[in-house]
């Protein structure tokens, strides 16, 4: 029982570790649309000069892009760990076997 109940408990906290940084990238998506459509909205306004956000959008774009990072990064170690990657993607660290100097096959 004490077993089962740590599996469960760990699946719980991976896929926690994998919703914060999807959670990241939603909202930085959304603050990067937010701004645009600000600044798109306040064209048809006479009564004000259009300003752009660009806190707002560099923020949204710094935390997409980290949740993105993340997330393709997780999926690229998972496909290499399991082999499903193309000859690009493979791992560069795996030692060839080295022939030693004065013998011959």
């Amino acid at each position: 029982m004490l077993m089962n109940t740590r599996l469960v408990f760990v699946r719980f906290l991976a896929i926690v570790v994998l919703v914060i940084p999807g959670l990241m990238a939603m909202k930085g998506f959304l603050m990067m649309k937010d701004a645009l459509f600000l600044y798109y909205a306040e064209h048809g306004n006479e009564l004000i000069s259009p300003g752009f956000q660009w806190l707002s959008f560099g923020g949204g774009l710094v935390l997409f892009a980290a949740g993105m990072s993340f997330l393709g990064g997780w999926i690229l170690f998972r496909d290499r760990k399991r082999n499903y990657v193309g000859p690009r993607f493979r791992s560069k660290n795996v030692p060839e076997k080295a022939e030693t100097p004065g013998r011959t096959p």
